[in-house]
C-alpha cells in the first residue's frame, strides 16, 4: 500500500510557483478577457504620482482591485470619486507577486445618471449651503468691457461663434485660455484657467480682463461634468473678475451656472450680454446729440427773446453815459494840473527828507539810546520787585519753611533769566528793524537819485551857471553846455538853437517832421 501511494506521487505532474501563477494569469484572462463590472468605488486617494490610479471596486458581499493606467485616465470622461458607483469596462488579470486578482479597467462610467446626479445634489445642497448661490454676492457685468477672458477649447465652434458674435456687436479684444472641455481633466484646467486670468496684472504685458466667458457646447451629464466640479465652483465664486457661465443649452445646467455672476443660456447669448451693440450705441448717441443741439437752440433764442425784451425796457447807452462821461470830461480838465501839483509837493518832500548816512545813523543811536533807557527802566523795575519781596519774605520769613522759599527763588531766577534772554532778543529785533529802514532808505535813495537815470543811458544838461537845462528851446546857439553822465561831465557847444514856439500858433507839418528839429550838437 505505501509502494503504490508513493508511485502515485511520483506520477503526478509537477509544476513550479511562476507555472502555477502563468496557467492562472492566462486562464483568468482567457475566460474574463473582457467584463463589465458594477460597483463601488473604494480606497480611491488620485492618480499615482507615475500617473496611474489604484483602487477597489466592491459591494455588499464581495471587493474586487481595480487600476486605471496613466493613458485610460487621460481618457475618461469625468474624475472618478471615493463612494461613486460605477461600471467599470476592462479585463480580469492576475498578480502573481501577491497571488491576488484585480481588474484592469479601460473605461469607467456612472451606474446610471441617478447617481451623477445623486452626488451632483449633494455637492449643490453644500455650496448653497455655504452661501455660494447667493444673489447678494454676484456682481454687476461692466457695460462696455475693455478685454474679454474666454475659457474653452481653442478648436471648437464655441469660441467661434462667440468671436463672430462679439466682432459684430462692438468689436473689441479677447483673450482665449484653451481647455480642455471634456474629460477627467477639464475641471482642473477650466479651474486653472479662471485662477489665471485673475493673477493677471491690470498694467502688464498681458492685461487682466474686465469680464471672464466660460464657454461649451451641448451634451450629456457626463459630457458636462467637469463643470460640475466643486474646485472649479468655488474659483468661480471667488474670482475677483465677474463670470458668465454659458455650458451647455439653455436646458443643461452645471454648478457653475449656479455660482456665476450670470448664466447665458448658449455661448452665443454670453457674448450678447457681455458686450452691446455698437450701432445702437452710436444711433442712441447721434440722437441724444440731436436732441442736445435742439435744446440749447431752444434755449439760446429764449434767453435771446428775453435779452431782447429787456434791453427794450432799459435807457440808451448815450443815456445811461450821459453823466459818467461829463464827470470823465472833468476828471480830465483836472488831471493836468493835479498831476503838476501832485509832483510839486513829492519833489518838496523829497527835497525837505535828508536821506544821508549821517541821519540814518543819528536815528539808530536815538534808537539803541532809547532801548537802553528801557532796558534801565526795566532792570529798575525788577531791582525794585526784588526788593520788595525781599521785604515780604523777611516779613513773612518766620512763617515760610525752607522748601517754598527755594522753589520761589528758582522760578524767580527763570524769570530773571527769561528776562535777560528777552533783552538780547528785544535789542536784536530793534537793531533788525533799523537795519531793515536804512537798507530800504538806501533803496529808495539809489531809486529816487538821478544818478540812476544816468547810468541808464541818460545825460543831465547844465548852462554855464549850473542850472538845468529842461527844454530844447532854453538852447541858444553857441551856447556853452555842461552834459553830466554816470561816470563824469563834459563841455559842450551848442551850433544851433530852437526857437520857441508862440503859444497861439499851431505846429505846422513840416515842423513836425525829424527832419526840421534843430541840432544841439
Amino acid at each position: 500500500m505505501s509502494e503504490a501511494a508513493s508511485e502515485s506521487r511520483t506520477n503526478a505532474t509537477e509544476y513550479t510557483v511562476s507555472e502555477i501563477s502563468g496557467a492562472l494569469k492566462r486562464t483568468v484572462e482567457d475566460v474574463f478577457g473582457n467584463v463589465r463590472v458594477r460597483g463601488e468605488i473604494s480606497g480611491y486617494r488620485g492618480p499615482h504620482s507615475s500617473g496611474h490610479a489604484y483602487f477597489a471596486l466592491k459591494d455588499d458581499r464581495a471587493r474586487l482591485d481595480a487600476v486605471v493606467w496613466k493613458g485610460t485616465m487621460s481618457r475618461l470622461k469625468f474624475r472618478p470619486e471615493e463612494g461613486m458607483e460605477v461600471i467599470a469596462t476592462g479585463k480580469l488579470t492576475t498578480y502573481p507577486g501577491k497571488s491576488n486578482y484585480q481588474i484592469v479597467i479601460d473605461n469607467l462610467e456612472p451606474a446610471g445618471a441617478g447617481a451623477l446626479m445623486a452626488l451632483l445634489e449633494e455637492r449643490k445642497r453644500r455650496l448653497q449651503a455655504e452661501g455660494l448661490f447667493d444673489a447678494g454676492r454676484k456682481r454687476r457685468l461692466p457695460f462696455m468691457p475693455r478685454i474679454i477672458g474666454v475659457v474653452t477649447s481653442p478648436t471648437g465652434s464655441v469660441i467661434r461663434d462667440i468671436i463672430h458674435r462679439i466682432k459684430d456687436r462692438f468689436p473689441l479684444h479677447v483673450l482665449v485660455w484653451p481647455v480642455r472641455v471634456q474629460g477627467e481633466t477639464s475641471g482642473v484646467e477650466v479651474t486653472n484657467a479662471v485662477n489665471g486670468f485673475n493673477a493677471l496684472a491690470w498694467d502688464g504685458s498681458i492685461q487682466r480682463p474686465d469680464l471672464l466667458i466660460v464657454a461649451r457646447g451641448g451634451g450629456s451629464l457626463e459630457d458636462l461634468w467637469g463643470f460640475n466640479d466643486e474646485a472649479l465652483a468655488r474659483a468661480v465664486a471667488a474670482s475677483g473678475i465677474p463670470v458668465i457661465s454659458a455650458v451647455g443649452h439653455e436646458t443643461d445646467w452645471t454648478l457653475i451656472d449656479l455660482v456665476a455672476d450670470v448664466r447665458a443660456p448658449t455661448p452665443t447669448g454670453a457674448a450678447e450680454i457681455a458686450v452691446p451693440v455698437k450701432a445702437d450705441l452710436e444711433a442712441t448717441l447721434a440722437s441724444l446729440g440731436a436732441r442736445l443741439k435742439a435744446a440749447i437752440s431752444r434755449n439760446f433764442e429764449r434767453k435771446r427773446q428775453a435779452a431782447r425784451a429787456a434791453a427794450r425796457a432799459l435807457p440808451s447807452p448815450d443815456q445811461l453815459l450821459a453823466l459818467p462821461r461829463r464827470r470823465l470830461d472833468e476828471a480830465t480838465s483836472r488831471l493836468g494840473r493835479g498831476l503838476s501839483v501832485s509832483v510839486d509837493r513829492k519833489r518838496a518832500r523829497l527835497r525837505g527828507q535828508r536821506l544821508t548816512p549821517a541821519t540814518l545813523s543819528r536815528r539808530m543811536n536815538e534808537a539803541r539810546t532809547l532801548t537802553g533807557r528801557d532796558l534801565a527802566r526795566a532792570q529798575a523795575a525788577f531791582f525794585a520787585i526784588v526788593r520788595e519781596r525781599r521785604a515780604r519774605f523777611a516779613r513773612t520769613a518766620t512763617r515760610l519753611s525752607p522748601a517754598p522759599i527755594a522753589r520761589r527763588q528758582k522760578l524767580q531766577v527763570d524769570a530773571l533769566a527769561a528776562l535777560a534772554r528777552r533783552q538780547d532778543r528785544i535789542i536784536s529785533l530793534r537793531l533788525e528793524r533799523l537795519r531793515g529802514q536804512l537798507s530800504q532808505a538806501e533803496r529808495l535813495l539809489t531809486t529816487l537819485s538821478h544818478k540812476a537815470v544816468l547810468a541808464r543811458g541818460f545825460a543831465l544838461v547844465k548852462d554855464a551857471d549850473g542850472a538845468v537845462i529842461k527844454q530844447a528851446a532854453d538852447v541858444a546857439s553857441g551856447m556853452a553846455l555842461s552834459l553830466e553822465f554816470a561816470d563824469g561831465t563834459a563841455d559842450a557847444v551848442a551850433t544851433s538853437g530852437l526857437a520857441r514856439p508862440k503859444p497861439a500858433a499851431k505846429p505846422s507839418a513840416k515842423a513836425k517832421e525829424p527832419g526840421n528839429q534843430g541840432s544841439l550838437f
